[in-house]
């Protein structure tokens, strides 16, 4: 039993996993944290880090140096993605969590992203859910789509994600039409490309991973407060994946910001976050029936990219 950590640093969120892994890949939680730095706050706009970004974000390594050390941690990888490889600055950054933590920062690229949050969030999947599967998994900056069975098979990063969506296209609250639909065409966009790369007809079964996938989860569940346990491996029809993604969107920040599943830091880019969701499912819903198959549903999952990182710590 070796003890590890995973930091992964997105564009929106840092977080934390302490947990032992056992010889046979299992693990064993023992603690999750989950802090919202916008780390990637300007830096489509700017190229470089905020400061006060910067700041907040270090903050919380410090926290988790201290976390870490409490437990014991034997073995630790920090992963950062899509803002960091944006940011002309980016060295402050990783001064800062060499100092805090005692190892580097791992830029990984959009395909290494897209592997490990595969192999995190198929970890859910039971001998009844079919193959080939596509993970998607939509960050700040960017979000990954990864196709395979039960390994990561071919991947392809686009730079839609909440954060930039929202800095891109949202300006009215909630948005207007205008807003929506130039965010969509851009998506849309996007997944063009990604029909390119993938063969999205094969999909059997789809899993969405990260904030905004379970926060639109815990609304079309119903929930009056963040259930992981009731979220993970929820499954969602289409529609219902639409109707939530629909009231997100129209709803005012007071009302989100009172839905008690809802992360502060999350209040303001969730609409973006939910039409990148329900464009990505319609896309595969539709390829799959060109392709003469049928997709009737979306599997969420609690374990992402955090997972896939833990699993893969070297020691």
């Amino acid at each position: 039993m070796t003890r590890v950590a995973a930091i992964d640093c997105g564009t929106n969120s840092i977080r934390l996993l302490i947990a032992d892994r056992s010889a046979d890949g299992t693990l064993t939680d023992l603690v999750r944290r989950m802090e919202i730095v916008r780390l990637g706050q300007g830096v489509d706009r700017t190229g470089r880090l905020d400061p006060t970004a910067l700041a907040r974000t270090l903050a919380a390594t410090q926290d988790y140096a201290t976390q870490c050390r409490a437990h014991g941690v034997q073995a630790l990888r920090f992963v950062a993605t899509s803002a960091t490889r944006d940011a002309e600055n980016r060295d402050e950054f990783f001064v800062g969590v060499r100092e805090a933590l005692g190892v580097d920062v791992e830029v990984i690229t959009g395909p290494q992203e897209a592997a490990l949050s595969f192999a995190g969030a198929v970890s859910i999947l039971g001998s009844e859910d079919p193959a080939p599967n596509l993970v998607v998994d939509i960050g700040g900056g960017s979000t990954e789509l990864v196709l395979g069975d039960r390994a990561a098979g071919r991947a392809i990063s686009l730079d839609i994600g909440s954060v930039r969506m929202t800095e891109r296209h949202i300006r009215s609250d909630p948005p207007n039409e205008e807003e929506v639909a130039a965010a969509r065409a851009d998506i849309s966009a996007a997944l063009d490309r990604a029909a390119i790369e993938l063969d999205l007809a094969q999909v059997r079964t789809l899993v969405g991973v990260a904030g905004s996938v379970t926060t639109l989860t815990a609304l079309a569940l119903g929930l009056d407060a963040y259930r992981p346990e009731r979220i993970n491996a929820a499954r969602l029809s289409v529609a219902e994946v639409h109707a939530a993604a629909e009231a997100v969107l129209t709803m005012p920040r007071d009302a989100r910001a009172a839905l008690g599943f809802m992360h502060p830091g999350r209040v303001d880019v969730i609409g973006a976050g939910a039409l990148i969701w329900a464009e990505v499912v319609d896309r595969v819903a539709q390829a799959v029936a060109d392709g003469g198959g049928h997709l009737d549903q979306v599997i969420t999952s609690e374990h992402d990219i955090l997972d896939g990182i833990a699993l893969s710590v070297c020691c």
